[in-house]
């Protein structure tokens, strides 16, 4: 079982001894949600997958934010941002803005990129460098920035 996999496991037991019912309803999600994906491929997820998981749940949750903030639905806006503290428990740190520029630059200097015709291998490198660390979309905007400028 993966690290991760575990921590969740063990952070539900905690929770549901704790009586934290909310807690516990949300972290169960997750987990329904990486099981049904195991037995959809038929494997079992490492943390680097159970990473990308959360990262898609936290995209869903955030998508699901910025729509119930723009009408006002204050009461299920809240409710998302509750989830998405929680699920961020369980993602690493993230990279600043200045740390992410700095990493994007070396590895278009490393392959020598020059043009959009590159940005496909400065991304596969550098999505597996950062996984769960920093945003995609913002990778890809500083890459082509980076590429364009």
């Amino acid at each position: 079982m993966s690290q991760l996999k575990q921590t969740l496991s063990d952070t539900i037991k905690t929770s549901m001894k704790a009586r934290e019912l909310e807690r516990v309803k949300v972290l169960r999600n997750v987990q329904s949600v990486v099981k049904q994906i195991e037995i959809d491929r038929q494997t079992e997820l490492d943390d680097s997958q159970v990473l990308e998981v959360l990262q898609k749940q936290l995209k869903q949750r955030h998508e699901s934010l910025s729509i119930f903030t723009e009408n006002g639905r204050d009461d299920l806006a809240s409710k998302e941002q509750f989830e998405i503290d929680i699920i961020n428990e369980f993602m690493p740190k993230q990279m600043d803005d200045a740390e992410l520029a700095a990493l994007v630059n070396a590895e278009i200097k490393e392959q020598g990129a020059t043009s959009m015709r590159d940005m496909g291998s400065v991304m596969g490198v550098l999505k597996n460098k950062t996984a769960g660390r920093a945003d995609p979309a913002l990778i890809s905007k500083l890459v082509k920035d980076a590429l364009q400028g």
